[in-house]
This record gives structure tokens, sequence and C-alpha cells, in this order.
């Protein structure tokens, strides 16, 4: 671990200008450019004391060996300049964005004599018109047999193409007239080159004229009686209407825009875009972001526009995003100066746009939780999660069971807590338990670390095995339901994990030691930084933001936290809808029920008559009266 003071700058060898940085590690390779509109103001805070750095930034300066600046002239060209670098170098601690998977194009060689359309993948290529990128491969694949219909352009490969000009005939889609068979001189190339630029004119949004001519050709074909050719003429407009629908109109006011949108966690982040030409939503794509520094919103937001149109053959007129962008005026002038017009970022508050945008944003979710299920199955990732949590942690084995607690309540009220369950990396919910947090006067604990203590108390009451001659006990009495219980919770976790910091895994240490519970390690995840806490141990232990192992405590933990909200809600629900019929003398909660189970509900109940109340079960006449005056607002004993 290099000491920053080693390669710190001289006092007042940084220049004051605008400009970008670059931090080398021992070996002369770039770790982290970064730009300041002030080079010495920015570098300074790289070179505070380490425990006042943030623990990511900590990990950087320490794994460099060397800073150095470049001064440029404007804070225009230190962020074009930033962008470039990072492309150039790749730096380990910058963020990295990675498609969240391989997008096909519509694709159109334009640079052939005979152009072709056709899926395509990878880097873009010159001389190629591309649409989208589209979700799906067959979503292109059945456009093309749509639009083929009306636009009969070439989809062979060379190597088919090449063929069939050897053998003088055309191919199946030359015969059912769904290609120009511009490889038996069926069509010129100027001719051929006419249809493709009609075909590209109908995907840019010009669909109205097209199905306008084939509709009077229609008719007209039915005014001269040749019924065949109108048909025919039917079912192409039928085929670019189903195209047309497929990409329905969006904006209806034919706006150019690119929408985004941002769903994140601690680690990682995945973002949206639609990308809407001419009202209409012509592709989407999106990313996985490692977050290997801490970025907030806005920083993530810069950094992704400046990935996304610093290659962009085309960069729309309006931007939509989640949050304005960090640095928001120099990236305007920059992609202004890229787009060569006006360039428009901001954030949608109302109307299609908005609602657009939470579109976007259902997607960026859907994409996050799909990317975070499947690394969890993996077996490779599991596997290696649970090695480097075995390392890291010291333990003696792998922690195959992992159970986690959280504690969700509303200003001290409802308490609940949650224990969650993975074995072997993976979630086991049939394990999952709940807990009505009580306390010593059953009106609650005193505080979260109180809570927690009480429920791990109760749960490893339970941890023995039930004696062998009670196995055989059914499960229909009180002491059936015991010993099932006691089964439940027979098996001890490898690793106990506490949704919190310190005071927390203080409280779980001190339970389980007074339990007399041995052999399970215990730590805590705090959420800010995603530290880990160990018992007994002034300081965290920070692991890799890469870590596999910090991946998996990070989504029990979060499985943890929502299984206990879930709950809470749960109960705070149950607890506000009986509320009115708690204040009626004599209404236990058994009867509650049966009104509730008779009526639907307690405004049901309230509009009842005493007549009606009374045909509830186990509700007479004077038990009635009594909630109806309650109801009323009435003094029920009266």
């Amino acid at each position: 671990m290099a000491d920053p003071s080693a390669y710190k700058p001289e006092p007042g060898a940084v220049p004051t200008d605008p400009g970008v940085y670059r931090f080398r590690d021992s070996t002369g390779r770039v770790i982290y450019v970064g730009k300041a509109k002030n080079l010495r103001a920015r570098l300074s805070n790289y070179f505070q004391p380490l425990a006042a750095l943030h623990p990511r930034t900590r990990r950087m300066v320490t794994t460099a060996a060397a800073v150095e600046w470049t001064v440029v002239g404007t804070e225009v060209e230190a962020l074009a300049l930033e962008y470039s670098w990072i492309k150039q170098f790749e730096p380990r601690f910058n963020l990295k964005y990675r498609d969240d998977k391989s997008y096909p194009y519509l694709a159109v060689t334009l640079g052939e004599e005979f152009p072709r359309a056709q899926v395509m993948r990878g880097a873009k290529r010159p001389g190629v018109k591309y649409y989208g990128p589209f979700g799906h491969a067959w979503a292109i694949r059945e456009t093309l047999d749509l639009m083929t219909r009306v636009f009969p352009v070439r989809t062979c490969s060379k190597a088919v193409f090449e063929l069939y000009r050897a053998r003088g005939r055309a191919c199946l889609l030359g015969y059912i007239d769904k290609c120009s068979a511009p490889c038996v001189g069926r069509v010129d190339a100027a001719e051929h080159r006419q249809i493709v630029e009609d075909f590209m004119a109908f995907l840019d949004g010009d669909t109205e004229r097209f199905v306008a001519q084939l509709v009077d050709a229609m008719r007209a074909a039915a005014a001269e009686e040749a019924f065949e050719r109108a048909a025919r003429l039917r079912d192409d407009v039928a085929a670019l209407s189903r195209v047309v629908e497929r990409n329905a109109l969006v904006l209806p006011d034919g706006t150019d825009a690119d929408v985004f949108a941002l769903a994140e966690d601690d680690l990682e982040a995945a973002i949206q875009v639609f990308f809407v030409r001419a009202g209409r939503v012509s592709g989407q794509r999106g990313w996985i972001v490692e977050k290997v520094e801490d970025v907030s919103p806005a920083e993530l937001v810069a950094s992704l526009l400046l990935t996304v149109y610093g290659e962009a053959e085309e960069i729309p007129r309006e931007i939509l995003v989640p949050t304005l962008p960090a640095d928001l005026d120099q990236l305007v002038d920059l992609l202004r100066g890229e787009r060569g017009g006006a360039v428009t970022i901001r954030v949608p508050r109302r109307g299609d746009k908005r609602a657009l945008a939470e579109t976007v944003l259902k997607n960026a979710d859907q994409a996050l939780a799909l990317h975070k299920a499947r690394r969890g199955a993996d077996l490779t990732a599991r596997s290696r999660a649970l090695t480097e949590l075995q390392t890291a942690l010291g333990l003696d084995d792998a922690p195959l069971r992992i159970e986690c607690y959280d504690i969700s309540h509303t200003g001290g009220t409802g308490q609940v807590g949650s224990m969650v369950v993975f074995e072997d990396g993976l979630p086991r919910k049939s394990e999952y338990r709940q807990f009505n947090v009580r306390g010593p006067d059953g009106q609650g604990a005193a505080d979260d670390t109180a809570a927690l203590a009480e429920v791990l108390t109760r749960r490893f009451r339970h941890a023995e095995e039930p004696p062998p001659d009670a196995v055989h006990v059914s499960s229909s009495g009180p002491v059936g339901r015991a010993v099932d219980r006691a089964r439940r919770f027979a098996y001890p976790p490898n690793l106990l994990v506490v949704d919190g910091g310190q005071p927390q895994v203080a409280a779980a240490a001190t339970a389980l030691a007074e339990l007399g519970v041995k052999n399970v390690s215990l730590v805590g995840l705090a959420k800010r930084l995603e530290e880990v806490w160990l018992p007994g141990e002034p300081f965290p232990l920070i692991l890799p933001r890469g870590s596999e192992g910090l991946y998996l405590l990070q989504r029990v933990r979060d499985e943890a936290h929502r299984c206990a909200i879930s709950a809470h809600r749960k109960r705070r629900s149950k607890a506000m809808t009986r509320s009115a019929l708690d204040a009626v003398p004599g209404l236990g909660p058994k009867k509650q029920k049966a009104l509730l189970r008779h009526f639907g509900s307690v405004k049901r109940i309230r509009a009842a008559s005493r007549e009606e109340l009374a045909e509830a079960d186990g509700i007479g006449p004077a038990l009635a009266e009594r909630v109806a005056r309650a109801l009323a607002g009435d003094d029920p004993a009266a």
C-alpha cells in the first residue's frame, strides 16, 4: 500500500486552471481520470489524512504511486478530454458501463452496390445505417418479414447472393416476391437503391404516405375488378399496419428525444434508455454499472451521457433524464458542439413525457432485478462468494447457511423482526420467519438494539434438536406445535448477519453470549458505506466493491430489510383496520374477525343497522347495540 504523501505535489506546483488529472499505479498504469475547473483545489482533496477520505477514495490514493495533470482552456475542453482518456486508458477506479446484453440492430448496408437489410450486432461499421437497438433479434426478423412484402429489399448474405447470381435464377424469396432479385437482374442497382430508400423512409417515420399509396392502389385495382391484385395490396396494407402498431406513437408532438432512467443500489446501477424518433420508440438499450467509486445520481448521469454520446452518430434535440447531471452547462455546450445545434437536457415533470419516463424506469428496475437474480443463480459466483466470505471473516468453513435479521417499525410502534435464510448462496424462503416484538411490558422494545436482542433470544431458544421421544408427536396440539417450532429452528447458521453497524452487532453478540450460543459467526452490514462490522472490533472490514462476498452479504441484508418492511406494513394495516373496533367493550379479536368476515370492512360495519350487526356470528343484540353506538361516536358504555 502506497503512502500518498510520497507522491503529493509540492505546494503551489499545481495550477489553478481547468484541467484533467490522472493517477497512476507503481507500474505506470492509469487507474483514475478526473477533471476539475480548479486543479489545485481539486487535487488537494485527495491528500487529506486517510481517515478523512471515503473508503473507495482511500483505496484509490493508496493504490496510486503518482499523479499528473494537463491544463486546458475551458471546462468544456476538460470534459471532452476526460471522456477521451477514460475511453483510452479504461481506469479501474472510474465508472464502467457494461451492456446488460448484446443488443441487435436492424442494419442496412448502404456501402454495397445492392444494399442488404439484416440483423447485426457488435461494433458499428462505416457505411451502414442502423435502426434500434431492439430487445430481441426475432422482433427484427418479424419486422423484415412483414416489410419485404411491400419493400422487397435484399436480405441474403454475400455468399448466397453470388451463388444465385452464378446460377442465373432467383432464390425462394425472389419467387414469392419478397425480394426484388437484383442477383438475376430483375431490377438494376438504381431501382434497388430506390426500394431501399423507401424502406428506410418508412422506418424513419414516414408511414402514412406509404400506407395511403397502398390503399389508393388497392381501391383502384378493385374498381378495375383486378381482385387478386387488390387482395395482395390489402394484405400489404395489413402488414405495414402491424409494423406501425408495434412501433406505437408515444409522444403525439412527433418529438425526437432520448429518455433515460436509473435504478440503483449501493453496489450497482441499471440504466435504460428509450430512443424516440418522430414520436415513436425506435429502439431501447441498457447498461449495468458497477460502482467502483462513490458517485451521486447526478455524477452517474453525467458520466452516462458522456459515454452514450461520445461516439454517437445522432444526438437528439431533447434528452430526458431522471436527475440533472453534474456540470450541466459544460455538458450541454459539449453536446451542442457535437450535434451542431441546440440540445436540451431536462427532467420531465408532467404529461406524456413524464409517463414515458416512468415506463423506462420500470424497465430499469426489472433489468437490475434480473441482473441480480442471474448473478445470484450463478453457481461459480455463489461458490466464489462463499469462499471470499470464509477468507475475509476468518471462518473455519464456508458459510453454507446464512441467517440475517432486521427490525422495522414506525416511530417505535408496530415493531417487527425478520429472519431470512440463505443456504448455499440461495434464499430458502420456507425457512423465513417473522417476529412481532413484544418488549418486557408487552408494548414493544425500547429501541432497535433491544428489539434485535429479543428476536435473537426467541430464535435461539429453539436452536436445540427436539428430544427423540417427542419427534413422533402430532402437530395438532400445543405440544406438537412446540416440537414443530423447535425442529424448524434446530439447524443453526454458520454465519449470522444483522442489518446495522457496531451497536447492532454488540447487541446481537450480548444476546448470543447470554444464551450460550457458540460456533455461530456474527457480522453486521452497515448500509451507507457497506462496512462489515465484527464483534469487539473498533474498525469495520472493507470488502472490495467487486467482491462476490460483499454482493452476497448485500443481497441477504436487502432481503431481510424487504421482509421486515412487508411484515411491518401488514401489522400496521391490520392494527389500523381494527382500531375503531378495539374501543368496543366485550368485542374481542375473535368477534372482530367475525364482523369483518361478515361485512368486509369497518366502513360497511359502520353503515349497517343494529339488526344487521346482530346477524354476524357471535354478535347478539346487546353487543350489536354497543358496536353501533361506538362507531357512531357515542359512548359505548352508555
